[in-house]
C-alpha cells in the first residue's frame, strides 16, 4: 500500500492550491476566502452535496462510494485558519497580509485533503459515504466545538472521524500517534489581585499587590512538584504580570496570566482546584483579595483504541511500520479535534514535516513534499475502511 500514484500526477496541481492558500491567510472564523476556495473546488469535483455555513464559516462535502450498503460515514478533517504572526520566509508566495501568516501548516492540510477529495470523488472505490470537513478557527476559536455544536456529526450521519497534522523536526514519511491522550486540555486564566497601594518608600502602609502575585506565582509551581503524582503531566504557566505605572507608587492593583496543560480530566480538575485555593487563601494571608477566573479551552485529544490501531495500519501501509511511531510522546499543546474525537470515536495522527523551523515560527513552512503521502493516507483510510463488496 505504496503512496498512490495519482497523487504523484496531482502533486503539482495540489501544491499550487497549498501556495495560493498560503498567500491569503485567515484568522479565526474569519475565513471567508479560504472557505470560498474549498467550496468552488469540491463543487468542481462533483461531490454529491457541498454545505457550507457548518460551525460558521465551516464547510462540509459529501462523497459518495460506488456502493452505500455499508451505510457507514467516515469523517475527515482539515482546519483552515493561519496566525496573526507578521511571516519571515521570503518565499516567492509569502503571506500577502501583514501580520498574518499560515505558520502551523493549515494550509497543507487543507490542500492535501482537497487532493484527496478530488480523487476519491474520481475513484468512489468504497462502499459508504466520505464526509470532508474543513474547519475554522483551530487557533484558539474553537471551531472544532462550533461544528460539532452545529449538529455536524448527525446531520451528516458521522460514525467515525480523522485528524492529522504536520509535524516539524520528523523526518517526512514518519507518521507518529498513540491511543488515548495525544495532546493536552488547554485551559487559560486570569487572576486579579485587589490590595491598597501607596508610596513605595512607606510599604508597611500599603498592602503590596506585586508581592502576594509573587507570592501566587511561585506557589502556583508546588502544583506540578507537590500534588500531581509525578507519573503525570500537568503544566502551569503563568505568562503576563500587569501592575504598577511608576518606580516609586506600590499599586492597588495586578494581574496574572497564565495557562494549563493537563493530559487527563483527573489532573484537570485538581489542578484548577488548587490554583482557586491558592489565589484565594494566598490573597487573604496578605490581607487582600483576589479573584481567579478559570476557563476550561480545548480537553484532551483522546484517540480511540481501534480506529487508532486502524489508522496506524495505514500509515504503515504506506511508509512502512519501521516508520510509524505507534507510543508517540504526547505533547502539552493543544488540538481542537478534540471535540470531534469527544462526540465520535476516531483518531488524530502526526506526519513529519521533515527538517523545518517549528510551528508558530515567523520562518516556518509547511513541506509540499509530503503532500502525496498526507492524501494517500487518506484516500487508503477511506478505502480499506469501506471495502467494496465485489
Amino acid at each position: 500500500m505504496p503512496i498512490i500514484n495519482r497523487f504523484a500526477e496531482l502533486h503539482d496541481e495540489i501544491t499550487g492550491w497549498r501556495r495560493e492558500i498560503h498567500s491569503n491567510p485567515e484568522l479565526l472564523f474569519d475565513v471567508e476566502e479560504t472557505a470560498s476556495f474549498v467550496t468552488e473546488k469540491l463543487k468542481e469535483f462533483g461531490l454529491d452535496e457541498v454545505v457550507t455555513g457548518i460551525g460558521r464559516t465551516g464547510v462540509v462535502g459529501i462523497i459518495k462510494g460506488n456502493q452505500t450498503g455499508s451505510g457507514k460515514v467516515i469523517g475527515l478533517r482539515a482546519d483552515m485558519d493561519a496566525l496573526p504572526i507578521h511571516e519571515e520566509t521570503g518565499l516567492d508566495y509569502a503571506s500577502k497580509v501583514d501580520g498574518k501568516m499560515h505558520a502551523c501548516g493549515h494550509d497543507g492540510h487543507t490542500a492535501m485533503l482537497l487532493g484527496a477529495a478530488k480523487y476519491l470523488a474520481e475513484t468512489r472505490n468504497f462502499d459508504g459515504s466520505v464526509a470532508v470537513i474543513f474547519q475554522p478557527a483551530e487557533e484558539g476559536g474553537g471551531g472544532g466545538r462550533e461544528m460539532v455544536d452545529d449538529g455536524m456529526m448527525d446531520r451528516f450521519d458521522i460514525q467515525e472521524v480523522y485528524g492529522l497534522h504536520n509535524w516539524p523536526g520528523v523526518p517526512v514519511g514518519s507518521f507518529g500517534t498513540r491511543p488515548g491522550a495525544l495532546m493536552a486540555a488547554t485551559d487559560i486564566f486570569t487572576i486579579d489581585i485587589q490590595a491598597s497601594g501607596g508610596h513605595a518608600a512607606k510599604p508597611h502602609e500599603t498592602i503590596d499587590p506585586i508581592v502576594i502575585a509573587s507570592h501566587i506565582i511561585l506557589a502556583l509551581q508546588s502544583i506540578a512538584s507537590r500534588n500531581v503524582d509525578p507519573i503525570e503531566s500537568v503544566v502551569v504557566s503563568v505568562t503576563t504580570c500587569n501592575a504598577g505605572t511608576a518606580f516609586n507608587v506600590i499599586p492597588d492593583t495586578a494581574s496574572l496570566n497564565g495557562t494549563v496543560r493537563t493530559l487527563s480530566e483527573s489532573v484537570r480538575d485538581l489542578t484548577e482546584k488548587r490554583i482557586q485555593e491558592i489565589v484565594e487563601h494566598t490573597a487573604k494571608a496578605h490581607g487582600a483579595t483576589a479573584v481567579l477566573d478559570y476557563t476550561r479551552n480545548y480537553p484532551v485529544v483522546m484517540n480511540h483504541e481501534k480506529e487508532t490501531a486502524f489508522a496506524v495500519d495505514i500509515a504503515s501501509g504506506i511508509s512502512g511500520e519501521d516508520k510509524v511511531d505507534t507510543d508517540a510522546n504526547p505533547t502539552m499543546g493543544g488540538e481542537d479535534f478534540a471535540f470531534m474525537l469527544n462526540a465520535r470515536p476516531g483518531s488524530f495522527i502526526f506526519l513529519g514535516n521533515g527538517d523545518t523551523a517549528p510551528v508558530h515560527h515567523p520562518k516556518y513552512n509547511f513541506n509540499d513534499e509530503i503532500i502525496p503521502i498526507g492524501c494517500s493516507y487518506w484516500a487508503k483510510l477511506v478505502e480499506t475502511a469501506m471495502p467494496i463488496n465485489r
